[in-house]
């Protein structure tokens, strides 16, 4: 059966940055193929205040990820998150979503906010179809539109 993706997906939530060193290097790695750097990944994550980190693995594989952390005790910020393009369109990155959202309902948090840019197209359509609604735009230092988005889990 050529072609095809046999996937036993099985889902981890972090509240911290992962010690193991399989799935921190699997994060990294896919982090790097999809954005095409993962230049201080570690290091910014070790800026971040409460960080929670979802992880999704086919086998021992990192295939998906999900990383934000903490704005105040109620708005928590989305921020990195992408899954491996073998694996796109089987739900990973909704679920990946829906666990963390879940996980942030369960402790306090009231919104969640994300950016994203025009280019992530799939990225935009699952937060826009998933409850988020666009709140601004800006022009960053490097010329890049960026689109705020949040939603309000209490809803």
């Amino acid at each position: 059966m050529k072609g095809v993706v046999v996937m036993e997906v099985k889902y981890m939530l972090f509240d911290t940055i992962p010690d193991e060193e399989a799935i921190l290097e699997g994060i990294i790695d896919l982090h790097k193929r999809i954005f095409g750097e993962s230049d201080d990944l570690v290091k910014k994550m070790e800026s971040k205040p409460q960080i929670i980190v979802n992880v999704a693995l086919n086998n021992s594989q990192v295939i998906g990820y999900k990383i934000g952390y903490e704005l105040d005790k109620r708005k928590f910020y989305s921020w990195l998150g992408g899954v491996d393009p073998q694996f796109r369109g089987h739900g990973v990155a909704s679920k990946l979503m829906e666990q963390q959202h879940y996980y942030l309902k369960e402790n306090g948090y009231h919104i969640v906010q994300t950016k994203t840019m025009n280019k992530w197209r799939s990225m935009l359509i699952l937060n826009i179809k998933s409850g988020f609604e666009v709140i601004s735009t800006y022009t960053n230092k490097k010329g890049l539109h960026k689109i705020i988005l949040e939603k309000n889990l209490l809803e």
